[in-house]
């Protein structure tokens, strides 16, 4: 059973109640899913969420040519899910969008 006006999901034997307000905006929600929306940015997010990573360990790890992985770097950077943080003559990346983080989490 679903019910959109105060939100009345049916999963199984339970009945979750969820909020739901049809005049939000999810567009940057939406943005954040479409950049993650490809398998080696989803990887690189989930390893970055384990530790900060520079773009030679990335692609070490990933076995991927570093201009490929700095491509996918900069995209990740640009929707703001990311962030480096220079260490000496290195880049260190962390993941800073707590949506992405998430995604990850429920992914598993």
């Amino acid at each position: 059973m679903l019910v959109l006006s105060g939100i009345l999901i049916s999963r199984g034997k339970g009945v979750t109640l969820m909020r739901f307000d049809i005049n939000r905006d999810y567009s940057s929600e939406s943005e954040i899913i479409k950049v993650l929306g490809h398998p080696i940015r989803l990887k690189l997010i989930a390893c970055l969420c384990s530790q900060q990573c520079n773009v030679k360990h990335l692609w070490e790890c990933f076995g991927l040519p570093q201009a490929k992985v700095s491509l996918h770097l900069a995209q990740l950077k640009r929707a703001g899910i990311i962030s480096g943080k220079r260490v000496g003559q290195e880049m260190h990346y962390s993941v800073i969008n707590p949506l992405a983080k998430k995604i990850i989490e429920i992914l598993g």
